[in-house]
C-alpha cells in the first residue's frame, strides 16, 4: 500500500525496493496554492455524516446545513460541493499541520438530498463519495441526507444484551411450564428441571423456567458488565419457548411473570387435545394472571430504567400463532368467558379478516395463509382488515407508552409484512408515526436478512440488525464460516480485500443516523455462537451432536471479535451467555442455559473490559471510522473525533505479522502520544500500558497469531 503523506512531499522512488522516501516540506504556513504537493494524497481526502463533517448531523427539513471535506494541506486547488446539479465552491475553514478542511452550506427543503465532492488538484478532477476518493463518480455510494430523520442518541453506539428468557435465569418455580401441560408440534411440552442439560433436536417444546423475575436478579451482574439496552426476544403470551407465534399481543406470559390463579388438569399421556389442557387454559386466559404479568413488566422496565438500563420489545407482526386467540385453532379461548369465537372456529368470528382463508370449510377451517406455508405461523392478512392494521399499530403505542415504557422494538422479519411491497413500506410508515407519537425516544429495529436500504429513507425503520454490514464480514475473516455454520470456505477465511470491500459497500447503504444504532451481533437465536464458529466446523446439532460445539474453538479469535465488535460503528449486542463461554450449533442448540457458576471467568472479564472502554469514549459511539491497512489475515482502522484518536489493528494469521498502519490518516502525527489499551493473542490478553509512537506518520506493529491491538492517543493536558 501506498501511505501518502501529507506533511511530506514526494523525492524519488527507488526502482529497487518500489518504496516511497519522503523528505519534510519546509513550511505549510504560506498559501495552499504556492506549497500545493505534486500529487493527489487520495488518502488525506475524508468526510462522513458525523458532526465534524455535517452540521448538525441530523438536520430538519428547510434547515441550513454546513458540510465539510478534509484533504492534505495545500493539496486542492479547488473545492466544490455537487448537490444534485447544483455546484457550490467551498471555503477552507480552518486548517492544521496535515490538513485543510473545506467548507460549503445548502438549504434543505423536505425531500432526500444526495451530494458528494470534487477536488481540483492542478488539472485534474477527483470525486469523493462514500466510496473514496475516485477518478470516476459511482453515484451509488453518494452521501445522503434525510431531513427530518433522526435516531435516538441513547442508542447510538449502545452496549445491547439479548435475552432468550426461558435460557437466562429461573427466578420463580411458580409459573413454570409443566410437563405435559399442553400439545404443541407433535409433542407434550416438557419441564427441564437440569439447567445444564444441552437443548434437544425439538428444543422448542423445552421449557427451562428462565422468567423475568430471573432477569431481575440478574440485573446487578448486567450493570457490571456494562449494559445500557436489554433486548429480550417475545414475551407475549405464546406456546413455544421461543415465542415467536404469539398467542396474546396484549399480554405478557404468565409463565415469564405471574400467575395468580392456578390449578386444573393436565394432558394426560397419549391426549392431543388443548382443549383439555386445563392447566394451560388457566394460566393464559385468566385476565388476573395478564393483567398481573403486566404489571409485573411495568414494574421491571422501571427499575431497569432507574438502572441506566433501557428495554426493547421484540415485535412478531408479519405472522402470529396458530394458538393465537384471534384464529384460536387450538380452542384454547373456545369456552372462556370475555374472549370472542377464533376465526378458525366460527366464519362469522370479528376476526376473520385478520386470517386469508382459501376455502370455505367452517367450523375448524385449517386452510389458511401461513408463513412459508407453516400452519402453525398464520401470516397477518393485512390489506384485507383495516381493523388488523389499527390493532397492530395499538400494540406498537401501547408498549411504548405508560404504564409500561419500553424503549423501542426489534421487527421480526419486518420485510416480509403483508402481501405486497407496497404495502409493507405504507404499513411500516405507519408504524413509524404512531412509535414516534407515543415515546419520540422510541428505537426501531428491523430484522432484514436482504439489502434494507430501501426502508432507511427517513419515514420507517432506524435501522437494522446488522448482517451484512457487521455479522457476516466478521465471521467471514475471522472464520471463514457461515453464519449458520452450515459452510467453510477458505478463500473467505483471511480475505482483507472482502472484508473491507463488503463493509465498505454495505456501510455506504445505511445512512449514518441508521449506521450508529445498528445492532452490531456475533451472535444471535438464529445462528451459531461465534464461539462455536471458531472451530471451522461445518454441523448441525443433529449431525454432530452437542459436544462437538466446544471443541476446537479458539477463545483468541473469539477474542479478536470483540475486539472489532466494541471499536466498529453501531451498537454491540451480546447475546447472553456469549461473555461466559457458551457454544452451540444453530438453533436450538444456540439456546442453551447461561452458566451461572459455570462461566469462563476469563473471557467473561475480557468483555467486561472491552464494554467498559467501548462506553467510556464517544469516539467509540459516535465517532468516525477509516480503513487505515489491509493484508492477507490483517486490518487495521481508525475510529476518531475531536478529542479522541483509536487505532485497532487485528491479525488473523496462524503466525505473528508485521502490521505497517498510516496513523496519519485519523490526525495523529509524530508528536503525538499513543497509549496501548489492550492485546489479546492467542497467549492471552494484556491490558497493560505501552507508549508508541509514529514515524513519518506510520506505525508498525509486530503482531502476534490471532491477536488484536487498541491503541488510543494521550490527550496533551495528561502528558
Amino acid at each position: 500500500m501506498d501511505y501518502e503523506h501529507p506533511g511530506y512531499e514526494r523525492t524519488h522512488q527507488d526502482a529497487d525496493t518500489a518504496e516511497t522516501v519522503f523528505a519534510p516540506v519546509e513550511s505549510m504556513a504560506e498559501s495552499n496554492t504556492e506549497y500545493m504537493t505534486k500529487e493527489f494524497v487520495r488518502r488525506a481526502v475524508y468526510s462522513d455524516g458525523s458532526s465534524r463533517y455535517r452540521i448538525p448531523p441530523e438536520p430538519d427539513a428547510w434547515e441550513m446545513v454546513r458540510l465539510r471535506l478534509r484533504v492534505a494541506r495545500g493539496n486542492a486547488s479547488a473545492v466544490v460541493l455537487m448537490v444534485g446539479n447544483a455546484r457550490k465552491i467551498m471555503q477552507v475553514v480552518s486548517c492544521d499541520s496535515m490538513f485543510d478542511y473545506y467548507e460549503g452550506s445548502i438549504q434543505l427543503t423536505d425531500e432526500n438530498t444526495n451530494y458528494y465532492f470534487m477536488i481540483h488538484c492542478g488539472n485534474k478532477v477527483y470525486y469523493y463519495n462514500r466510496l473514496g476518493a475516485a477518478e470516476d463518480l459511482n453515484p451509488t455510494y453518494n452521501f445522503r441526507l434525510l431531513p427530518g430523520f433522526k435516531t435516538p442518541d441513547w442508542a447510538k453506539g449502545a452496549v445491547m444484551y439479548q435475552i432468550f428468557t426461558d435460557r437466562f435465569c429461573d427466578g420463580s418455580i411458580s409459573n413454570d411450564v409443566m410437563t405435559n401441560e399442553y400439545y404443541y408440534l407433535d409433542s407434550h411440552v416438557r419441564r427441564v428441571h437440569d439447567w445444564s442439560k444441552t437443548p434437544d433436536i425439538k428444543g422448542t417444546v423445552e421449557f427451562y423456567g428462565g422468567d423475568l423475575e430471573g432477569v431481575r436478579s440478574k440485573l446487578d451482574y448486567l450493570q457490571w458488565l456494562g449494559v445500557e439496552v436489554i433486548y429480550f426476544n417475545p414475551l407475549f403470551v405464546s406456546p413455544s419457548n421461543h415465542k415467536y407465534d404469539t398467542q396474546d399481543y396484549d399480554h405478557i406470559d404468565p409463565h415469564f411473570g405471574v400467575i395468580i390463579h392456578d390449578g386444573g388438569e393436565l394432558l394426560m399421556e397419549g391426549d392431543k387435545n388443548n382443549a383439555h389442557a386445563e392447566r394451560y387454559i388457566r394460566r393464559v386466559t385468566d385476565m388476573e394472571n395478564l393483567e398481573a404479568s403486566n404489571a409485573y413488566f411495568a414494574d421491571f422496565v422501571s427499575e431497569a430504567h432507574a438502572r441506566g438500563i433501557k428495554v426493547i420489545l421484540d415485535g412478531v407482526f408479519n405472522h402470529c400463532g396458530s394458538f393465537n386467540k384471534w384464529l384460536d385453532r387450538q380452542l384454547i379461548y373456545d369456552n372462556v368467558p370475555g374472549y370472542a369465537k377464533g376465526a378458525y372456529r366460527d366464519k362469522d368470528s370479528p376476526y376473520h379478516s385478520f386470517f386469508k382463508f382459501f376455502s370455505d370449510n367452517w367450523p375448524d377451517n385449517g386452510d389458511y395463509d401461513g408463513w412459508w406455508g407453516h400452519d402453525t405461523l398464520p401470516k397477518l392478512n393485512y390489506e384485507e382488515s383495516p381493523q388488523l392494521e389499527e390493532y397492530i399499530l395499538g400494540i406498537a403505542r401501547k408498549w411504548v407508552s405508560p404504564p409500561f415504557n419500553c424503549d423501542g422494538w426489534r421487527l421480526d422479519v419486518a420485510a416480509d409484512l403483508g402481501h405486497s411491497e407496497e404495502y409493507n413500506h405504507a404499513f411500516w410508515r405507519k408504524f413509524r408515526k404512531a412509535v414516534k407519537e407515543a415515546n419520540p425516544d422510541a428505537l426501531i429495529l428491523a430484522e432484514n436478512y436482504e439489502a434494507s436500504h430501501k426502508w432507511l429513507r427517513g419515514g420507517e425503520w432506524d435501522s437494522i440488525m446488522n448482517y451484512e454490514a457487521f455479522m457476516e464480514p466478521v465471521t467471514w475473516f475471522l472464520t471463514g464460516m457461515e453464519k449458520h455454520s452450515d459452510s467453510f470456505r477458505s478463500e473467505m477465511l483471511n480475505n482483507n480485500e472482502a472484508f473491507f470491500g463488503a463493509m465498505l459497500h454495505h456501510m455506504s447503504m445505511l445512512n449514518h443516523q441508521s449506521l450508529l444504532v445498528a445492532m452490531n451481533e456475533l451472535s444471535n437465536h438464529d445462528h451459531s455462537r461465534f464461539l462455536t464458529r471458531t472451530n471451522r466446523r461445518v454441523g448441525r446439532l443433529e449431525s454432530l451432536g452437542a459436544g462437538a460445539a466446544g471443541e476446537g474453538i479458539n477463545e483468541a479469535v473469539m477474542r479478536e471479535a470483540v475486539v472489532i465488535q466494541v471499536t466498529w460503528p453501531g451498537a454491540p449486542c451480546v447475546y447472553y451467555g456469549d461473555e461466559a463461554g457458551v457454544t452451540g450449533w444453530t438453533d436450538p442448540d444456540n439456546r442453551r442455559t447461561y452458566p451461572w457458576g459455570r462461566e469462563n471467568r476469563s473471557l467473561l472479564d475480557f468483555y467486561r473490559e472491552m464494554l467498559v472502554m467501548h462506553k467510556s469514549y464517544t469516539a467509540l459511539k459516535t465517532g468516525s471510522i477509516k480503513f487505515l491497512a489491509s493484508e492477507y489475515g490483517a486490518i487495521a482502522f481508525g475510529r476518531f473525533d475531536d478529542c479522541d484518536m483509536f487505532v485497532v489493528a487485528v491479525n488473523n494469521n496462524d503466525n505473528r505479522s508485521i502490521v505497517t498502519i498510516p496513523v496519519w490518516e485519523i490526525g495523529i502525527t509524530d508528536q503525538m502520544t499513543l497509549i496501548r489499551m489492550i492485546e489479546t493473542s492467542d497467549r492471552g490478553y494484556d491490558f497493560k500500558a505501552e507508549i508508541y509512537r509514529s514515524d513519518n506518520g506510520v506505525i508498525s506493529l509486530m503482531m502476534e497469531s490471532h491477536s488484536a491491538i487498541v491503541l488510543k492517543n494521550v490527550p496533551e493536558y495528561l502528558l
